[in-house]
């Protein structure tokens, strides 16, 4: 047996024993929601001040405004009453060191995990993957702020989206802490209905 398996059920089985949130809304309490990366060095609840039931938060590879994360963007909204948006990328994100076409490359090569090296991603092995990577947009990402101001963008461009919806862009600081506003990247972002 895994032992993360097992300290993942008995860290579940310690938060169970003291759980006392069961009665709250399913709509987030203050009406948000954060599109951020899934890097595990960021923690929307601590960076925002978030605690249970508070906003809602979609993530994924580079906090990339892909059709999934605008799915559920419009989910939020539509059925469950957010009234604001924040898209927030972070410094030293792993999107940085790659491009589409090495992401094809490193799966055609190896399904196993690859190194960082100082020259970018490599495979440790080759033993054979699969061509289909090279197949899928990977939303990486070449300059942090600029991919906000795109994000936010395609956000606010999407037939689907409300146009009285703020959005706001930041990217977030793993070194301190810090949130830092992209400017353009809010006022592209402004409400427009």
């Amino acid at each position: 047996m895994s032992s993360t398996k097992t300290e993942v059920e008995q860290a579940n089985a310690a938060y169970a024993a003291s759980f006392d949130k069961g009665d709250l809304a399913l709509p987030p309490a203050r009406g948000f929601l954060i599109l951020t990366c899934m890097d595990a060095r960021l923690d929307p609840a601590r960076y925002a001040g978030l605690s249970e039931g508070d906003a809602h938060v979609v993530r994924n590879a580079g906090g990339r405004a892909t059709d999934d994360a605008i799915r559920s963007l419009v989910i939020s909204h539509k059925l469950l009453g957010t009234r604001e948006w924040f898209v927030i990328h972070h410094t030293d994100c792993g999107m940085l060191f790659f491009d589409d076409a090495t992401m094809g490359d490193l799966l055609a090569g190896s399904l196993e995990t690859a190194e960082l090296t100082e020259s970018g991603f490599r495979n440790a092995s080759e033993p054979g993957g699969s061509p289909e990577g090279r197949y899928v947009k990977w939303h990486t990402i070449r300059d942090q702020e600029a991919a906000v101001i795109e994000d936010v963008m395609r956000i606010r461009a999407h037939p689907l989206v409300n146009p009285a919806i703020p959005i706001y862009g930041y990217v977030y600081d793993v070194r301190t802490g810090q949130l830092n506003e992209v400017a353009r990247a809010t006022e592209a972002g402004r409400p427009t209905g």
